[in-house]
């Protein structure tokens, strides 16, 4: 069985393991992607669009990583 296509804020934010106020926050400063449907405006968050914050998150990671090393690596 395929996975959802879509999923809701409160299933991104146990994948993410954070609160759903804090991928609420997220998709409402457009670093997740996200659509709101239907009359009451629920939001959804596409599986691909996640895949890519997540892969994201992790280029950004490395960048700072790279700009910031440890004092005790040197």
């Amino acid at each position: 069985m395929a996975p959802p296509r879509f999923l809701t804020l409160a299933e991104v934010a146990d994948i993410l393991n954070t609160s759903v106020p804090q991928v609420y926050a997220l998709v409402r400063r457009r670093e997740l992607i996200g659509v709101k449907i239907g009359g009451r405006g629920q939001w959804r968050v596409e599986n691909n669009q996640l895949e890519a914050y997540i892969a994201q998150a992790y280029a950004d990671t490395e960048k700072y990583v790279e700009e910031h090393p440890f004092a005790d690596a040197e």
